[in-house]
């Protein structure tokens, strides 16, 4: 837009000089003079021409020559144009040569007193400035060097034009250290300096540019400017009708005196680090077609009031990624001229409404990456061909809320390129009249909740290029058919569903496709054969596709084209080529199979390369840290691997993730591990590695998360751990460490969520500072030799106290959608489990047998968050406290084999998510409170109390009548039991027709709520698991 209207500029300009001279070919009765021929000649001589493009320059009549017009009247030298037509990025520049003059520029120029154009652009003068005397041209009208080479300060000599109407020195090899001289050119009309380095030309930039009162169109783009673009002087740009500010750091708020320049028809001032609320005057500026405020990222506005203005001859709005809110309004209609709507990565929320059919212009509608919600208008207001958006080419709704099904009208689409609607929640089948759309190239229906097969219909896309629906519930076989007439394709995408592949073992796919993601797409039994033919594949996941059987040998032939290669999760068998062929940087995923035989090593250097999960056997190759030192993530996990970790892991310096668990390696950790800066996960658990950990480990000061859990491991914890500052998990349980517990972990960890340092030989006492772990969320120092009283300040762990209701998958790591999942062992009741995806759910304080004494941590019932509570096996002494009712997200609770005494409190009843309780092998007297809740459980939660009776004990109560006390002969128990039972099955009922409609509402009108509703049902099911 801005280039057409500079077009317009340049067509007035070219209009007033044919009327004073005549150029090259209509010259033949007009002479130049002989000065101006000299001049000219010398002017050539100190010019490098590779491909004579002054060829014509020949004879003594120069107005005759090529670039050169003259005078009509006096013959003289008025134009010089030499400017590249066929820039080195031109298409055509091989066809063409290379146009670029180069030399030096010669002052004979300034011999041609009447010269009023001069055009040297995008030629290639490199090395050398603008030369100083171009400023004494004191006819100059047309002044264009933009893109020439030229490098340096642009001379202040310049300022002295006063007849320049066209200034462009556009290059990013030039600078300025003030705008000063700028002041002397009054006549100026247009002014290009794009890519200039303006950097140092100090605040008053802009109020000098508001001195030339002309000025028509601005272009300092990419110029580095910085600072306020806010002036409180006059503003005297009453001409000016094109600005482009984009690309600067202004930092500034968006200035009101712009939104007030009503000759505006053009302004650009996106990316510039603007902030602050958009003028809603924008909208009223009579003759604005073009405006483009992207990519500010801090730029507000309610969308309903500024979408209700005039907006007469806009054309081009671009307000893509800023914080704009509210709705669309209906008025968005009455925009008739607009062909770009661009509102990508705002807050736009509210439905599209039916308006917006009457932008019958409209090619390009971006509203992605907003709130959008409820489903697209099934009919909107056509325009007068009596079709939706006659015009529309690209259309961009992707990653909203909006929900239904597909409409029909998106099949009337006729010049329709790209349509993508992934990442929302339509539903029901991709509807057949998709296939009328004959022009398009990419369609993005990934990430919904589509249903159905694909339809008949798709074959008739013979411009596919892309197609994506993965991540849907679709269904249904796919046969080669639906492939017929795409012969374009390079994009498919159809992972995450549950298509069955139906084709030949003979088929040759008509198409070369890059990217062929078919992950849960059942492909089998078979590895696909039709994949020989895929010789320009790039990006490669068949995971998840029930292949099993060897990998066959002409496939390891395509291999070495693979950036990503994904065949996890399959029954593969066999072994691995040994170098395994590959791309350079690739991504390497051979998990969850059964392949055998010894790790093999990848020719060639890779980002990525995960194994684990197989049966891999042998020693982990001595080299492998020279033959990967790119790899960023490393997994050779849950295989059958020997021997000790060779030293030369720690060459790799850009290694993030490091799993090697649940192996059989023995022998030390070396030292070199500390030499990977990068690493953010370090997980060797589940091994039989032994000695002392190494202190060079507390050299990574970017890890996240470390597991070095059972494994045969002895001595102190190193003190240099204290500096890894970043530790989210520290996992070092069922190893044979001793030593005081270090008072060091309660300070500087204020990420901290895991802390197991459970079955080894700590002893000494909790330390109070402890509670300083404000992240703190799981506490296992269970089975050590630790003493003393559980100090008061635990009751001030700050993560316990809050409740955590919805899943947030603890991912470490992530490099292309390959990442590292947290996990733990945790013992809850009475079993050991591993958790991952719900592990955040989780908080736990387990400090059972150690020989902790004194009364019942009073202060633990202030942490309502905590759902597993395990003490048992101390010597703690008191009562349980009544207000352990506070703690109602309670899952799991041991007290057993301690010296506690009293009653146990009725409180205990309330808590209505307790799945485990154990209070066996203490002093409790009394009556056991068995109502609510309580009555779930059995006798062994109470055994070995001597003090305790009643229900569900078989020991009667002081008082009770002997010959109704058993529980089978009292007759007014077993009624008073039906009547509970009685009303425990209608609460279970009832409590189930709640929980499935009322939920089943929710989730259908909000993701969200969805989100947080499964993750409740998670933890209920791991709480009475």
């Amino acid at each position: 837009m801005g280039r057409f209207l500079v077009l317009e500029f340049l067509f007035a300009i070219l209009c007033f000089t044919t009327s004073e001279y005549t150029s090259y070919g209509d010259s033949s009765l007009i002479n130049c003079s002989e000065s101006d021929l000299a001049a000219l000649i010398d002017f050539k001589i100190g010019l490098d021409d590779p491909e004579n493009r002054l060829s014509s320059w020949q004879g003594s009549n120069c107005c005759q020559w090529r670039g050169i017009g003259c005078s009509n009247t006096t013959g003289a030298v008025v134009m010089i144009d030499l400017h590249n037509p066929y820039p080195v990025s031109f298409e055509s520049s091989s066809r063409n040569g290379f146009w670029n003059l180069s030399g030096d520029i010669s002052p004979s120029l300034l011999r041609l007193k009447s010269l009023q154009y001069l055009d040297l652009s995008q030629n290639t003068f490199s090395g050398i400035p603008i030369p100083e005397f171009l400023g004494s041209l004191k006819n100059l009208r047309y002044l264009n060097l933009s893109g020439a080479g030229f490098n340096g300060i642009i001379p202040p000599s310049l300022g002295n034009l006063s007849k320049l109407q066209f200034l462009d020195v556009s290059s990013d090899f030039l600078n300025v250290n003030s705008l000063e001289w700028a002041a002397g050119l009054g006549s100026l009309e247009h002014l290009a300096m794009d890519e200039v380095d303006l950097s140092l030309v100090g605040p008053d930039w802009l109020g000098i540019l508001n001195k030339l009162p002309l000025l028509n169109t601005l272009h300092l783009s990419e110029s580095r400017l910085s600072g306020s673009i806010s002036f409180p002087s006059p503003v005297n740009f009453s001409s000016l009708s094109v600005v482009d500010l984009s690309f600067n750091g202004f930092n500034s708020r968006l200035p009101e005196w712009l939104a007030n320049i009503s000759s505006l028809t053009y302004v650009d001032l996106s990316n510039s680090g603007l902030f602050g609320r958009i003028p809603l005057a924008f909208g009223e500026i009579p003759s604005l077609k073009y405006l483009s405020l992207a990519g500010n990222f801090n730029l507000s506005a309610s969308c309903t009031q500024l979408l209700k203005g005039s907006w007469k001859k806009i054309e081009v709005l671009n307000l893509a990624s800023n914080k704009i809110h509210g709705k669309l309004p209906a008025s968005i209609g009455n925009m008739t001229s607009l062909t770009n709507l661009d509102l990508f990565d705002n807050n736009v929320e509210g439905l599209i409404p039916r308006s917006i059919g009457k932008l019958c212009s409209l090619k390009n509608l971006d509203l992605s990456s907003n709130n959008l919600s409820g489903s697209l208008p099934e009919v909107i207001e056509n325009c007068v061909s009596n079709s939706p958006f006659p015009d529309m080419i690209y259309m961009r709704l992707s990653a909203n809320q909006l929900v239904g099904k597909l409409p029909r009208w998106i099949g009337q689409l006729q010049r329709l390129v790209e349509l993508y609607l992934s990442s929302n929640l339509f539903e029901g089948p991709v509807p057949s009249s998709i296939g009328q759309l004959q022009n398009l190239t990419d369609l993005g229906l990934g990430g919904n909740e589509l249903n159905g097969t694909l339809p008949d219909s798709f074959e008739q896309l013979s411009q596919l290029l892309v197609f994506d629906v993965s991540s849907n519930h679709m269904t249904g076989i796919i046969s080669q058919a639906h492939f017929l007439k795409l012969s374009k394709l390079k994009i498919l995408r159809l992972s995450a569903n549950s298509f069955i592949f139906n084709v030949s073992s003979s088929w040759v796919p008509p198409f070369q496709a890059h990217d062929l993601d078919l992950g849960s797409c059942y492909l089998g039994p078979s590895f696909p054969a039709w994949l020989k033919y895929q010789k320009e594949v790039v990006l490669l996941d068949f995971s998840n596709s029930s292949i099993s059987g060897p990998i066959p040998d002409w496939f390891w032939g395509i291999s070495g084209n693979l950036s990503l290669l994904n065949v996890s999760f399959n029954q593969l068998q066999g072994r691995l080529p040994n170098p395994l062929n590959g791309s350079s940087f690739a991504v390497v995923d051979f998990s969850s199979n059964n392949f055998e035989g010894s790790i093999p090593v990848p020719a060639v250097k890779i980002l990525l390369l995960d194994l684990s999960d197989n049966q891999f056997s042998g020693l982990i190759p001595q080299t492998i840290g020279e033959s990967m030192p790119t790899l960023i993530f490393l997994s050779l996990s849950g295989n059958r691997l020997l021997g000790e970790i060779p030293n030369s892991i720690g060459g790799m310096f850009l290694i993030e993730v490091i799993d090697l668990s649940r192996n059989r390696l023995t022998g030390s950790i070396p030292s070199s591990i500390g030499n990977c800066s990068s690493l953010n996960a370090l997980d060797l658990g589940d091994n039989n590695l032994s000695g002392e950990i190494p202190g060079s480990l507390g050299q990574l000061s970017q890890l996240h998360s470390m597991h070095l859990s059972s494994n045969n491991f002895s001595g102190n914890i190193p003190p240099s751990f204290k500096n890894l500052s970043r530790l989210e998990t520290l996992d070092l349980g069922n190893n044979g460490l001793s030593g005081n517990f270090p008072h060091w972990i309660g300070e500087g960890f204020a990420t901290l969520r895991i802390l197991s340092l459970r079955s080894n030989a700590f002893s000494g006492e909790i330390p109070s500072k402890l509670s300083s772990l404000s992240s703190l969320q799981i506490l296992d120092l269970g089975e050590n030799n630790m003493t003393g009283i559980i100090p008061e300040s635990l009751g001030d762990l700050k993560a316990m106290t809050e409740e955590q209701n919805i899943i947030q998958y603890l991912f470490i790591g992530n490099y292309r959608d390959h990442h590292y999942e947290e996990n733990l062992i945790l013992n809850i009741k009475a079993q050991a489990r591993r958790f991952t995806k719900i592990l955040y759910l989780v908080t736990s304080i387990d400090l059972s047998g150690n020989n902790f004494h004194g009364d019942f941590p009073i202060v633990i019932t202030k942490l309502p968050g905590l759902v597993v509570l395990n003490l048992s096996g101390n010597q703690i002494s008191g009562q349980i406290p009544e207000n352990i009712s506070g703690l109602h997200q309670l899952s799991s609770l041991d007290l057993s084999r301690n010296r506690l005494s009293g009653a146990i409190p009725s409180s205990l009843s309330s808590l209505s998510f307790l799945g485990y309780l154990n209070l066996s092998d203490n002093n409790f007297s009394g009556m056991i409170p068995y109502s609510g809740h309580m009555t779930t459980f059995d006798a062994s939660s109470f055994d070995g109390n001597p003090g305790l009776c009643g229900t569900p004990l078989y020991i009667n109560c002081k008082g009770d009548d002997s010959d109704k006390g058993g529980i089978d002969s009292d007759k007014r128990g077993i009624e008073s039991e039906g009547m509970i039972d009685g009303w425990f099955y209608l609460s279970v009922g009832l409590g189930f027709a709640a929980g499935l409609l009322v939920p089943l509402l929710m989730v259908s009108i909000r993701r969200s709520w969805a989100n947080s509703y499964f993750g409740l049902v998670d933890r209920i099911v791991n709480k009475f698991g």
